[in-house]
């Protein structure tokens, strides 16, 4: 979620519901900060998908996180890109050790 031009805090979408008023939604979103918080904003659609809109005067906008890119993964000390065998598993390692 963006203040103005900068980005404040992530949130999830939870759920997505129809106001009663044509062309708006009700909005649950998850904000991911502790403690984590819990909103419902009404929204149109284009706020949805990234438009700027305002709240109590203030600019606001979504843009949904994305991932690093696959091929900007690189080794940063040669250089070289990450070789990473999808045919092999990884080793699951428990977080609070085994009871």
């Amino acid at each position: 979620i963006y203040y103005g031009d900068k980005p404040t805090f992530f949130a999830r979408i939870e759920e997505i519901l129809q106001d009663h008023k044509p062309h708006w939604f009700h909005v649950k979103l998850l904000v991911l900060q502790i403690p984590v918080v819990e909103v419902v904003w009404i929204l149109r659609e284009e706020y949805i998908n990234g438009a700027s809109f305002t709240m109590g005067g203030h600019s606001l906008r979504m843009k949904p996180v994305t991932g690093p890119d696959e091929s900007a993964r690189h080794d940063p000390v040669n250089g070289e890109g990450l070789k990473h065998d999808r045919n092999k598993s990884g080793k699951v390692i428990p977080l609070f050790g085994e009871k």
